[in-house]
């Protein structure tokens, strides 16, 4: 149920964002402590790229979003309203991002709990994160756990729950991002599910085991590893050109693993910031992959206390 602010003014601006993220350190199918499997994810949060959205509350009952394109987001506008909002009200929805699409930055699900966040801001709520990922997926049919900021879960992303609380963030790490050379657009809404193997479930099983002493420990080579894993499964059904020079990048710099977005075709490279000069050791890792061919490199600092946020270099 949504508790709603005394007195709602016939005409208030609510303001709501959400970050982006850089895929996925794992994703795949795990099974819940209901004995059930789930298809779940564990995203990667990543703060340096926002979306943000606006919601004028009016009279009537016509909503209507800003661009015409942003169908998802209105979607859930809708849904909140339609959930939350007293009778005879309706409004305008902007949404305003600088997240890139088509390539697994979350650009469509960060628009998605952006809106939720500036709809239910105008209506003077606040929804948990449970509630908004539930609103995300039934606007847009699956989402990422981005609700959840910069909390590490295990996301069923089709069911809009959380499988399992990891009980803190993400170990300190440099990431260095880049992508293939030939690199396009892809439309998630286009892909088929992937069908694991029964070897691939018992893999994921072992990644959720590294990821869970990771988040524990704090140690991002158990987190490398994790992802290194589900990278690897991920090339069967989303297969990224040069992953094995990617990875042999990452061999080359000792670095903790290679993560891949999932449904895109970013590749990232995790480097242990509590090593000395692990920050060199990233910007190294990029001009290697410049030098390979791809493009767009760059480091991100995740978690890192004397960085703030991730800042790119």
């Amino acid at each position: 149920m949504c508790e709603i602010a005394e007195g709602v003014a016939a005409s208030r601006i609510g303001v709501g964002s959400a970050i982006g993220h850089h895929g996925e350190l794992m994703q795949g199918a795990f099974e819940g402590s209901d004995g059930h499997f789930y298809r779940a994810l564990v995203t990667l949060p990543m703060r340096t790229l926002q979306s943000h959205a606006t919601f004028e509350l009016s009279k009537g009952h016509e909503i209507a979003v800003y661009p015409a394109d942003r169908t998802k987001a209105l979607r859930a506008a809708i849904l909140v309203m339609e959930r939350c909002a007293p009778s005879g009200f309706g409004g305008v929805l902007r949404v305003r991002s600088e997240i890139p699409v088509g390539h697994g930055y979350g650009s469509s699900s960060a628009d998605v709990i952006a809106a939720i966040r500036a709809v239910s801001n105008a209506l003077g709520i606040d929804l948990l994160p449970s509630t908004t990922s539930e609103i995300a997926v039934a606007a847009e049919s699956a989402s990422d756990a981005i609700a959840y900021e910069e909390e590490a879960v295990l996301f069923a992303h089709r069911q809009g729950r959380v499988i399992e609380h990891f009980g803190g963030s993400l170990p300190p790490f440099y990431l260095t991002s880049f992508k293939p050379s030939d690199a396009k657009p892809i439309n998630t809404d286009e892909i088929g599910r992937a069908r694991y193997t029964a070897e691939e479930i018992q893999m994921f099983r072992c990644a959720a085991g590294a990821v869970r002493r990771a988040v524990r420990n704090q140690d991002p080579r158990l987190l490398g590893f994790a992802a290194s894993l589900s990278a690897r499964i991920s090339q069967r059904h989303l297969p990224k050109s040069d992953f094995e020079s990617a990875s042999a990048i990452a061999g080359q710099h000792d670095a903790c693993g290679v993560q891949v977005s999932h449904s895109g075709s970013l590749i990232g490279i995790i480097v242990d910031a509590g090593e000395p000069g692990a920050a060199a050791k990233a910007a190294g890792i990029a001009a290697s992959a410049r030098n390979a061919g791809f493009i767009e490199a760059g480091v991100f600092a995740v978690n890192v206390e004397e960085v703030k946020g991730e800042n790119r270099f």
